[in-house]
């Protein structure tokens, strides 16, 4: 027998026995009733039916006692039903959306069945406080029975100041008169606490926007998990989050047209799938296959890791990751596939990009706005273009030139079919006579800039000659010797390096 076995179904099959026993004791063997069997039989059932039901669910405290096993037997062979349950959804704090009258084929409107089961579980008991003003839910779920459902206004909790909710598990879609400002889940409130929400998870879910407002909103929230979404048919914004901390959208799945690349509307997709206006919010393993940009970020400390970009190219007015925050970048793009579609960044200010693949000419812009670029890593990168001259680092000086460039690195990447650029180049050249000459044009990223220079010049000649670095200007480096002779000069430029004293 296992450990775990459950004792109630022996004790009940144990009386059982009994009580047939004492039953089958008024008639000698050969003699005993067929009915007055069927009869004890059924007693005994009803009997143990009320033991299983007493051990699966939980009876309130003012449930009446379960009767003695030693009752009368029933006048008449009809008898009365067992006590009904005590219903799950209040009890485990489950709120099943189609108990409240929700339609999960999605032929009629269930918004207010929805925000029902939503305000049932926000404002049922909490045990203790997450951060100050957040009330914990316990993991109260609302569950959508994995049903299709039509709605025809955002889905907002009447309430704030809640945490450790959990909404998943179906589909939401606009209906055709869904307010075009709209977000079919709205995590945002008027209230002034400081945070709205703490720790409300979005899982396997598919929102449909039916090309009416956006998918996910979510204001002025702590440790908000976004997880397995779908989100489709967006109009301005798949995902929108503004202020708070730490939201984190993983294994996700984002387009305003379902598509699986090379769509001939492709130089139409507008709107953005994910637009960050926060900090220390993070993007990992999520795919963006249509919209005009995919990520754009105006808040600080966030976090790409496995981002596949191919929401539209590069060569139709598209982005896939815009950083919009001018001097205060501090974003790190990693392990990141950008599909013919790239990365601006803005005045970028501790910026790291590394061991990403670029496809299909797709490139990274520094756009200048005051002209500051400082503390950025672009290194370890991989670039693949059709030999169309296109540089794999580019630079945006319309408003103006970089002023301010201090420990920019661009190196070790490598490119196929692109111009490689860097902000540290290795050049050699030979020649007959007092001057030599190394153009890094080509190769480094920004003009006419030169922080530090290192060389080495080689002669075969018994001639010890005097010679030195004579110019720097226009990112031409020009080394000079006291006499002509047949030499070789390696040349290191480094435009990044910071300036210092000793």
């Amino acid at each position: 027998m296992k450990a775990n076995m459950p004792i109630l179904p022996i004790i009940a099959g144990l009386v059982l026995f009994t009580m047939i026993n004492n039953a089958t004791g008024e008639y000698p063997v050969g003699q005993f009733s067929g009915h007055h069997y069927r009869e004890q039989v059924r007693k005994m059932q009803v009997f143990q039916d009320s033991f299983l039901q007493r051990d699966s669910v939980p009876l309130s405290p003012s449930f009446a006692p379960a009767p003695s096993p030693n009752f009368a037997p029933a006048p008449t062979p009809s008898f009365a039903p067992a006590p009904s349950r005590t219903p799950v959804a209040r009890s485990a704090r489950v709120y099943h959306v189609t108990s409240y009258g929700a339609d999960p084929t999605g032929k009629t409107d269930s918004t207010d069945a929805i925000l029902a089961a939503i305000s049932d579980a926000v404002n049922g008991s909490g045990n203790g406080f997450l951060m100050k003003g957040i009330v914990n839910l316990g993991g109260a779920r609302v569950n959508l029975d994995g049903g299709i459902y039509l709605i025809r206004r955002p889905l907002r909790p009447p309430v704030a100041g809640r945490g450790n909710l959990m909404i998943h598990g179906g589909t939401l879609k606009a209906s055709d008169d869904f307010p075009t400002d709209g977000y079919l889940i709205d995590l945002s409130s008027s209230s002034n606490s400081d945070y709205n929400y703490e720790f409300t998870t979005l899982r396997d879910l598919m929102l449909d926007s039916n090309f009416r407002g956006g998918g996910i909103q979510v204001i002025d929230s702590l440790r908000t998990s976004i997880d397995n979404c779908y989100i489709a048919h967006f109009t301005t914004n798949g995902i929108f989050v503004q202020s708070g901390h730490e939201t984190y959208i993983r294994n996700s799945f984002l387009g305003q047209h379902i598509t699986a690349g090379g769509d001939p509307g492709e130089r139409n997709f507008s709107g953005t799938a994910i637009n960050l206006m926060g900090n220390d919010n993070a993007i990992t393993d999520v795919v963006i296959f249509s919209a005009s940009v995919g990520i754009m970020i105006s808040g600080q400390a966030n976090t790409l890791s496995g981002v596949h970009c191919y929401n539209k190219a590069t060569g139709f007015g598209g982005t896939g990751i815009y950083l919009k925050l001018p001097g205060l970048t501090q974003t790190r793009i990693v392990n990141s596939y950008m599909d013919y579609t790239g990365i601006v960044a803005e005045d970028p200010v501790q910026l790291h990009i590394s061991s990403c693949f670029f496809l299909g000419d797709a490139y990274i812009v520094l756009k200048s706005i005051n002209g500051v670029a400082n503390g950025v890593n672009i290194v370890d990168n991989m670039f693949s273009g059709s030999d169309k001259g296109i540089d794999i680092v580019q630079l945006d000086q319309r408003n103006g030139n970089f002023k301010e460039i201090d420990n920019v690195i661009v190196d070790r990447n490598n490119a196929r079919g692109m111009n490689a650029k860097a902000t540290i180049a290795r050049g050699i050249v030979e020649g007959n006579g007092t001057s030599w000459t190394v153009d890094f044009n080509r190769m480094l990223l920004f003009p006419n800039v030169i922080k530090h220079v290192q060389y080495s010049l080689r002669t075969s000649e018994s001639a010890f000659p005097n010679h030195s670095l004579r110019n720097v200007s226009d990112n031409r480096v020009v080394i000079v010797s006291n006499m002509a002779i047949l030499a070789s000069v390696c040349v290191v430029a480094d435009q990044g390096i910071s300036n210092f004293s000793s």
